[in-house]
Order: C-alpha cells, then sequence, then structure tokens
C-alpha cells in the first residue's frame, strides 16, 4: 500500500489552514480539486458542499496531530479511530505499474474509492494512510512545527527522530530567531554596570584609606 502518498494527503489537509496566520486556503471547490491533486476521479466528483465537508475532516486530522505532538498518543489514536469508523475504505488489489520487460505487473494494496462524495473518499483515505504511518512509525512520527506562529503538521520519517519544523524554511527561521535571542542575551550581560570603584579618601597624616563601605564618623587623635 502506498503508506507515504496516503498519509501525506492527511498532512495536504491540515496545512491548507494556517490558523495562527488567520490564513485558509481552503475556500472553493476549486481549492478541492486542487487537494485533490491527480485523483481524477474525485477531482470530477467535487462539488462546494466538500468545502464544508473536508473543513470538518481537517479539524478532526489536526487534532490527531496535535495530541501525538503533545505525546498522548492513546488520544491520536481515539481520535483517529473515530475517523476510521467514519469513512470506511475499500481495500483492492491494484496492478497499474509495471514490474520487468515481460510486462507483469507489479501487485500491490491500493485503496479503492467508492465513498459517497469526494470529501468521504479524500477523507477515508488520508485516515488509512495516517494510521498505517502511526502504527508502523510510531505516534511520535506526528508532529507540529515548533516555529512560531506556523503550527504546520509533518510526518517525521528521519532516521533518529529528530524532526521539529515542517519545512527548512522554519528550520531555518527557528535557528535564527534562537541565534539573535542569544546575541541579546550576551549583548544584556555585558552592559551590566560594573561594581563602583573604592573611594579613597586622604586623612590627616597623608595616607588613603577605602570609604566606600565604611559609614563610621572619622575620629580625631
Amino acid at each position: 500500500m502506498e503508506l507515504a502518498y496516503y498519509s501525506d494527503l492527511a498532512v495536504r489537509l491540515v496545512n491548507s489552514e494556517e490558523p495562527a496566520r488567520g490564513t485558509d486556503a481552503l475556500t472553493s471547490v476549486d481549492a478541492v480539486r486542487t487537494l485533490f491533486g491527480e485523483s481524477q476521479q474525485a477531482t470530477r466528483r467535487a462539488t462546494d458542499a466538500d468545502v464544508t465537508r473536508l473543513r470538518s475532516v481537517r479539524a478532526r486530522l489536526r487534532a490527531v496531530f496535535e495530541a501525538a505532538a503533545d505525546g498522548d498518543e492513546v488520544l491520536a489514536v481515539d481520535l483517529l479511530n473515530a475517523l476510521l469508523i467514519e469513512f470506511p475504505v475499500s481495500p483492492q488489489i491494484s496492478g497499474h505499474e509495471l514490474r520487468d520487460e515481460d510486462g507483469r505487473p507489479n501487485w500491490h494494496m491500493h485503496i479503492a474509492d467508492y465513498a459517497a462524495n469526494a470529501s468521504a473518499g479524500f477523507a477515508a483515505t488520508a485516515s488509512m494512510g495516517l494510521a498505517f504511518h502511526l502504527t508502523e512509525l510510531g505516534a511520535d512520527r506526528l508532529g507540529i512545527c515548533e516555529a512560531p506562529p506556523c503550527r504546520n503538521a509533518y510526518l517525521d520519517t528521519s532516521t533518529n527522530r529528530s524532526r521539529r519544523y515542517c519545512s527548512d524554511r522554519c528550520a531555518t527561521r527557528a535557528n535564527v530567531a534562537a541565534y539573535r535571542a542569544r546575541k541579546r542575551l550576551d549583548a544584556g550581560r555585558s552592559a551590566d554596570p560594573a561594581p563602583a570603584p573604592l573611594a579613597r579618601d586622604r586623612d590627616r597624616t597623608g595616607r588613603t584609606a577605602d570609604t566606600a563601605h565604611d559609614s563610621s564618623p572619622a575620629i580625631d587623635r
């Protein structure tokens, strides 16, 4: 089954909105068709009603990513299971790609689209792909970008599970912000006033004495 492709559908849908920036790309049937990409059958079936339907699914998929990013695997699984129950899939053996010179097909599992409407088919496919990703690689592979104000979802495919940002752009922006913060901190430390030097008074014998921390009256002899 094309795990990477199907799970990426969930990421694309979630990231069609940027709540912190107040932007939403899912505003028309044309946007729905763009979201479907190369799925020509779903593209032909898309209607204006799919905008509202997909926005609802988007909010639920974002909740899955946020729960996983917060370390609450049980909640992430429960939310994803609810989507799988509501949007079941129909697996099917496919061989549309050729494997060798003899033309023998490369048989593999494919998710067939027999849903009642375009958005239900998209939700079923995206949820199943995300479920496979979670069970095969772990819930900690589902993340939310840590570079504010970005809150895009991402799938961590790094070898050491170290990804924290949705893109190289956000990673660079976060590193630059951290560097500037360190520079400001260092500048603040260097600007701290130095301790006042000890005042030197000369007594009647011509000798000098430190008086900065001595507030007692002088004694004449």
